[in-house]
């Protein structure tokens, strides 16, 4: 099924089919996730519990509001599962997000009061740190505990605080920088953008591969995420991280080359005024790291018209039981030579 989505899309919306496109049609499992017929892969490292009128917890039905109140979440990852959230009383609370980091023992919940709410005393089975949702400020709040948590990946470690941005499924992270280094063959001495770089995953896996004579710039718009990967990158004396939109802050930087770009923007792509402006820069390969079908094909057609098209695409199913799937597209100038 998310294969046939992803080659209806590139048809639709990019005018590819998948072998112009690169790809061999296969949507890969992350490395565990293939079980047995009847068994499900407990792989959501994120969970947000919504909490009934009673205090119970449970989760969301299907496009409503009513509250389904469960024993467990079946494709909850074990460390999730083993915080006991389902078995205790949430009184006048409105959500807990359960987070269990991969590569570290680290485990945090984020609580939002009802309005007027105070939150209750926090005893789960494991240790766990407790953060909570501002009713004013929305903002997220340490209330014990680390602000954040450790995460793993391509031998790095990363602080991930207030609840940010990182990749839900266990494998995720280390599959998709896998796939993005393999794609772009990164050498020595180059130059290379991280753009909506997050807390700093891609950025560091080039700075490593690029050398001390290589350079790396990441953008991103989250101020507490640019926080993070400034201290997560802070070995690393040829990285620079900007805060702001790409859209904006790409242009104040006076880049006028690249050898390499990593983008992965949000759902809703990255747009034609910022690939205008990346094909602008002459990259030898870009690399387009995609949570949207839809999203990654508008934005290869933009990519064509600007001279760029798609050496190789790849798929990964790092959502099971979701109809979400992650792209990697590694794109290619199209003059002679390329």
């Amino acid at each position: 099924l998310k294969g046939e989505v992803i080659a209806e899309q590139l048809l639709r919306l990019a005018g590819l089919t998948p072998e112009e496109a690169g790809w061999d049609g296969t949507v890969m499992p992350a490395e565990g996730d293939k079980l047995p017929a009847g068994e499900v892969p407990a792989w959501r490292t994120r969970v947000q519990y919504a909490v009934d009128a009673e205090g119970r917890a449970g989760l969301r039905k299907h496009r409503s509001h009513e509250v389904e109140i469960i024993d467990r979440c079946l494709i909850a990852a074990p460390a999730v599962t083993e915080l006991g959230i389902e078995k205790r009383e949430w009184p006048q609370i409105a959500s807990v997000e359960a987070i269990a980091a991969t590569g570290s023992g680290d485990r945090q919940v984020i609580l939002t009061p009802k309005p007027g709410g105070r939150l209750p005393i926090v005893e789960l089975d494991k240790p766990v740190s407790v953060l909570r949702v501002g009713e004013r400020d929305k903002a997220v709040h340490r209330v014990h505990g680390r602000p954040f948590v450790r995460e793993r990946a391509d031998g790095r470690t990363c602080r991930v605080g207030e609840g940010g941005f990182w990749q839900v499924h266990p494998q995720a992270a280390d599959t998709l920088v896998k796939a993005v280094m393999q794609g772009l063959m990164p050498r020595k001495g180059d130059t290379a953008l991280d753009l909506y770089c997050g807390v700093g995953l891609f950025a560091g896996a080039l700075a490593e591969r690029v050398g001390d004579k290589g350079a790396v710039l990441g953008i991103e718009s989250t101020k507490r995420a640019v926080e993070d990967a400034r201290h997560n990158l802070q070995d690393l004396d040829r990285v620079r991280i900007e805060h702001g939109k790409v859209e904006q802050a790409l242009p104040r930087t006076g880049i006028t080359d690249a050898d390499l770009i990593v983008l992965d923007p949000p759902r809703a792509g990255a747009g034609r005024q910022t690939i205008r402006h990346l094909a602008s820069l002459t990259p030898r390969r870009i690399a387009y790291v995609a949570c949207d079908p839809a999203a990654l094909a508008r934005d290869l057609a933009y990519f064509a018209d600007e001279g760029y098209r798609p050496a190789t695409l790849r798929a990964f199913d790092l959502f099971p039981m979701t109809h979400h799937v992650e792209c990697v597209a590694i794109l290619k100038p199209t003059g002679k030579g390329a």
